[in-house]
């Protein structure tokens, strides 16, 4: 890999390592002064609504800028971001942790999707007697997010903001980045990505010994394929000398529905089919050529739900469910009409064909509130896109019938993209107020018990494992993005076209991706459930989905601490 952005460093990651020192637990915004005057590195403190305590977040950005080939971009895209977790009781500087886990997002998945299963993890090692960190890193193409109107905390201030023109805090929304300013997209593949890191851990944590001793590495989905290509790169140029070797930056590896590899495997299965991905048939310089100029999208999308308009709207749906979860929601009438949000209400709102293709009747025709909003979007009975899936409940006060669109319940087209579980659908527009039965009241007395027409539960206790009001505050109350808007499409394709001579150059240390201890955790009913080799000593957190690894509750309705944090805070705790 190009050595040229390291040489040089040294001098700024020293005075990191002093700042970090001077780091109080939360009452400033700290800065550094690098060589010109600029500002370094700022951690800004993160308030939060949390119930889990003794903890202290906030969020760090650190200036290192990409290389000038990668032409015109933002400022604010020099900078790499991470929301850092420690114990309040704990070392304030990161150095003097017992161990740092440092996580990288998966697909269409931002920092702040991390922030209930890396609370819990450092509170569990608390409880031990253990100090340690969790970093949930940004991916550096989401600078391009401006959260003004979710940080509003109101949601028809939020939907003013993104979708009518009007001021925030004396700011206007610039409008959603189009391709043709996402020049500097094209060139964000695998090789920057993994470098980002790099460069990230040697600016916070100069000292190489030390990240050998007390860092992880890992990530969820997507993210554990990017820490299998970390860990096989080489970052000075030289294969002879490996103290810069991926490998070595990290005391283990951990996987969260998912596994360290460098291949997407089953993992490409989760993909949506009406996404912009191109055919790599056409090979690497062909791909490349065409994102350079334009021809293929530099971001990945779809025209329902996976776009940087539609996105938006998970976190929006975030503040209603914070701001007022048992209160009828409006936002469905409140949104503009367009297409994008035409066409994604219909797909995640329709129980048939003939729904979907009438539009009616349509989820503003429904009395919900703002939990059910939330729910229809992002829970394993109803949206059909498994990647998005978390069980965080079920609907609750009136009727319920199957949703067989876009696949039939029961049939051989709902494992996959679009989940194990049955959906199920509010049964009666314009009728009763449809409510949200959290997780944790599945099963009780008053549950209805709802079933599917063939007889089937369309759930139990058992499969129910994140909170909503928890989901909410991640979504709505996070610095940065739970969801990504703008993930770069040479991200994939430089994975799918893994045995190019371009990507291939990268794995320049394959033994690197064995190195080290790996702790691969897999939800039950998420992307990978049975298909995962046995060698690997997966733990499996039955019942859960592809999200419910980062959001699932600190207790769960067995009674029993959350399963992954739990693991993840042992492992922390192992010597290597």
């Amino acid at each position: 890999m190009d050595t040229s952005r390291s040489r040089g460093r040294t001098a700024k990651a020293l005075r990191s390592t002093v700042l970090a020192v001077l780091l109080t637990s939360g009452a400033i915004t700290v800065t550094a002064p690098d060589a010109r005057g600029d500002s370094a590195r700022t951690e800004t403190p993160v308030k939060s609504t949390s119930a889990v305590a003794g903890v202290s977040e906030s969020v760090v950005r650190v200036r290192i800028p990409l290389p000038a080939s990668f032409g015109a971009r933002p400022a604010a895209c020099d900078w790499l971001s991470y929301l850092r977790y420690r114990s309040l009781d704990g070392p304030r500087t990161s150095a003097d942790a017992d161990r740092i886990l440092v996580a990288q997002p998966g697909i269409l998945e931002g920092a702040g999707a991390f922030d209930s299963v890396a609370r819990d993890t450092v509170a569990r090692a608390a409880e031990q007697g253990r100090h340690i960190e969790f970093w949930a890193l940004d991916r550096r193409s989401n600078c391009l997010e401006d959260r003004t109107g979710i940080a509003s905390g109101d949601q028809h201030t939020a939907v003013d903001y993104y979708y009518r023109g009007k001021q925030v805090d004396g700011r206007t929304f610039a409008g959603f980045v189009g391709n043709d300013r996402l020049g500097w997209v094209a060139k964000l593949g695998i090789e920057q990505t993994v470098r980002d890191q790099y460069d990230l851990l040697a600016a916070e944590l100069p000292d190489q010994g030390l990240r050998k001793r007390k860092v992880l590495c890992g990530g969820h989905s997507l993210g554990g394929v990017i820490t299998g290509y970390f860990a096989a790169a080489d970052f000075d140029g030289d294969p002879a000398t490996t103290s810069d070797a991926g490998y070595n930056q990290c005391a283990g590896y951990f996987a969260l529905d998912t596994t360290v590899s460098t291949t997407l495997g089953d993992l490409s299965g989760s993909m949506p089919g009406d996404t912009n991905l191109p055919d790599v048939g056409l090979g690497y310089g062909a791909v490349q050529a065409d994102l350079d100029s334009g021809v293929l999208p530099r971001s990945l999308s779809a025209p329902v739900l996976l776009n940087p308009e539609t996105m938006t709207l998970l976190a929006i749906a975030g503040v209603g469910a914070v701001q007022d979860p048992d209160g009828e929601a409006d936002l469905p009438s409140y949104l503009p009409a367009n297409t994008d949000i035409e066409a994604t209400n219909r797909f995640l709102f329709s129980k048939d064909i003939a729904t979907f293709l009438t539009g009616s009747p349509a989820v503003k025709d429904f009395r919900l509130t703002n939990a059910a909003v939330l729910g229809a979007l992002l829970d394993d009975n109803s949206v059909p896109l498994a990647f998005l899936q978390s069980s965080v409940g079920f609907f609750d006060g009136g009727p319920i019938t199957d949703k067989n669109f876009p696949a039939t319940n029961g049939s051989s087209q709902q494992p996959g993209l679009f989940g194990v579980e049955y959906k199920a659908i509010p049964e009666k527009p314009h009728g009763p107020l449809y409510t949200w039965r959290n997780y944790d009241r599945v099963g009780a007395a008053d549950d209805p018990g709802y079933r599917s027409a063939d007889g089937t539960p369309f759930t139990n206790a058992s499969k129910e494992v994140t909170d909503m009001g928890e989901l909410a505050r991640s979504l709505a109350q996070q610095p940065l993005d739970f969801t990504e808007q703008y993930f770069p499409t040479k991200l994939v394709t430089d994975l799918e076209l893994a045995t190019s001579p371009q990507v291939k150059q990268l794995l320049v240390h394959p033994e690197g991706l064995t190195a080290n201890p790996t702790l691969t955790v897999l939800a039950g009913d998420g992307l990978l459930a049975g298909r995962t080799p046995a060698d690997l000593h997966p733990v499996v957190a039955d019942g859960y989905q592809h999200l419910d690894v980062l959001t699932a509750a600190p207790v769960q309705n067995n009674g029993r601490p959350e399963i992954v944090s739990s693991n993840l805070a042992q492992f922390a705790g192992e010597p290597k």
